[in-house]
C-alpha cells in the first residue's frame, strides 16, 4: 500500500472515533495494518484536520504540549484526566475496537464503491 493510502486510512479511522472516546496508536495500527509508530507519525504530520485528541498511547497519555492542547477538547467531550495529570483514563474512555473497525470498514467500502462508480462513468 502506498504511503498516501496509509495516511488516508489512518485518518479515516480517527474520524470514526466517537466523541468522548479515545483509541490507541496500536489499536488504529491493528485496524489499518500498519505500525503504532507510523500512526503516531501520521498524526503528527497530517492529523490536524481530524479529532487528534482522541488518539493516545494505550495508557491514555500524550507527549508534552499535546496534552495542554487536548484538555479543552477532552473537557468538552467529558473525557476525564488521570490523577497523575499525564493523560486520560483510557480504560474509562476507550472506543470499542470492534465497533471502530466496523465503522471504518463501512466508510472505506462506501468510498471505494463511490470511486469505482466514478471510474465507470
Amino acid at each position: 500500500m502506498r504511503h498516501d493510502e496509509v495516511v488516508e486510512r489512518v485518518l479515516l479511522v480517527v474520524e470514526q472515533i466517537p466523541a468522548g472516546r479515545v483509541a490507541s496508536y496500536g489499536g488504529i495500527a491493528a485496524i489499518t495494518g500498519t505500525s503504532p509508530r507510523l500512526v503516531g507519525r501520521i498524526m503528527k504530520d497530517h492529523g490536524s484536520g481530524v479529532p487528534w485528541w482522541r488518539v493516545t498511547s494505550r495508557d491514555g497519555d500524550f507527549g508534552g504540549a499535546l496534552l495542554t492542547e487536548a484538555l479543552p477538547h477532552w473537557d468538552a467531550e467529558g473525557i476525564r484526566v488521570k490523577p497523575n495529570g499525564l493523560g486520560c483514563r483510557f480504560a474509562d474512555h476507550a472506543a470499542d475496537f470492534d465497533e471502530l473497525r466496523d465503522a471504518y470498514l463501512t466508510v472505506l467500502r462506501a468510498r471505494e464503491r463511490g470511486l469505482a462508480e466514478e471510474g465507470e462513468r
